[in-house]
C-alpha cells in the first residue's frame, strides 16, 4: 500500500504571551497576547473595560426609562393616579386584603392571563380604591413586561366618538376603537356611573369595545360601583356574556369610602 503525504499545517494559534500594559487614563496593568492565525490580539485594560460595561448597563437601562415613559404616557393614566402602585395600596380590612391580592396575582400573572383573554371585575362602592388597584395593574405589567395597556373612562370614549362625527374631525370612530382593542390590557373605568339607563348609542360602543377585544382574546379590567348582579343592564348583556365567558375574576369593594386616606 502506497503511504500518504502528511502535509504539516501551521498552528492556528501559539500559546498566550502575558506582558505589561500601558493606559493613559490607569497606567499599567497586566496584558495577555494571543496570536491567532498569525495576528495578535492584545487584551484591554480592565479598568476600562469596567466603565465601558457600566456605561453600556446604565445606556440599556436609560433606554427602558424612557421606553417606560412612553408607555406610561400612552397608557393615558390620568395625572391624580400616576404613581399609584400596588405597595402604595392602603389594606387593613380581610376585604381590602383580599382584592389586593387578586390584582396583585392578576398583575404577577399577566404574561399567562393574557393569551387567554380573562378578564377582572372590580365592582363595589365608590372611594374604595377600585381605580388605584385598576391602574397599578396597569402600570405594574408595563413595568415587568412588554405589555401595553391603556386607561379610559367609559364616558371619554363616547365623549371623543361624538367628537368623530363634527365636520373635520381629524379622527374616525374605528381609530378611537382600534386604540382600545389593540393594547395588551384596557383599564374601562366607570361602567354604570349614571343612574340613568344607558343609551343604545353607550351599550353599541361598550359592545364593540368588548366584543373587540373578546375576538382578539385580550383582557380588559372593568370597574363599576355597581355590583355584579345589576352590572348587565349597565353594560348590556351581550357584553356581560362575554366577561362570563372568558371565566371574569369579580372582586366586591364593600367598605366605606377611604377618600382621604393614605393609599386611595
Amino acid at each position: 500500500m502506497a503511504s500518504e503525504n502528511v502535509i504539516a499545517m501551521p498552528s492556528a494559534s501559539a500559546a498566550p504571551r502575558k506582558s505589561t500594559g500601558m493606559c493613559e487614563d490607569h497606567g499599567q496593568f497586566p496584558q495577555t497576547t494571543n496570536v491567532i492565525f498569525g495576528r495578535e490580539f492584545k487584551t484591554a485594560c480592565p479598568e476600562c473595560q469596567l466603565i465601558a460595561k457600566a456605561e453600556e448597563q446604565e445606556r440599556i437601562k436609560a433606554q427602558a426609562r424612557q421606553e417606560l415613559a412612553l408607555k406610561l404616557g400612552s397608557s393615558l393614566i390620568p395625572k391624580r393616579f400616576t404613581g399609584k402602585s400596588l405597595a402604595g395600596y392602603l389594606a387593613t380590612s380581610p376585604g381590602q386584603k383580599e382584592a389586593l391580592r387578586i390584582c396583585s396575582k392578576y398583575a404577577d400573572k399577566f404574561s399567562e392571563i393574557a393569551p387567554t383573554g380573562r378578564c377582572l371585575l372590580l365592582l363595589g362602592k365608590p372611594g374604595t380604591g377600585k381605580t388605584h388597584l385598576g391602574v397599578a395593574i396597569a402600570a405594574e405589567i408595563m413595568k415587568r413586561t412588554d405589555a401595553t395597556a391603556v386607561y379610559r373612562t367609559i364616558g371619554t370614549v363616547l365623549q371623543e366618538i361624538r367628537a368623530t362625527y363634527s365636520k373635520g374631525s381629524e379622527r374616525t370612530e374605528s381609530q378611537i376603537l382600534s386604540g382600545l382593542i389593540g393594547p395588551s390590557l384596557l383599564v374601562l373605568d366607570e361602567i354604570g356611573v349614571s343612574k340613568e339607563t344607558p343609551s343604545d348609542f353607550e351599550l353599541t360602543t361598550l359592545f364593540s369595545i368588548i366584543n373587540g377585544r373578546y375576538e382578539q382574546m385580550r383582557p380588559t379590567v372593568i370597574i363599576s360601583n355597581l355590583d355584579a348582579a345589576v352590572l348587565p343592564g349597565a353594560m348590556g348583556e351581550r357584553c356581560f356574556d362575554r366577561l362570563r365567558e372568558g371565566g371574569a375574576i369579580a372582586v366586591p369593594f364593600e367598605w366605606e369610602s377611604q377618600r382621604g386616606k393614605e393609599g386611595f
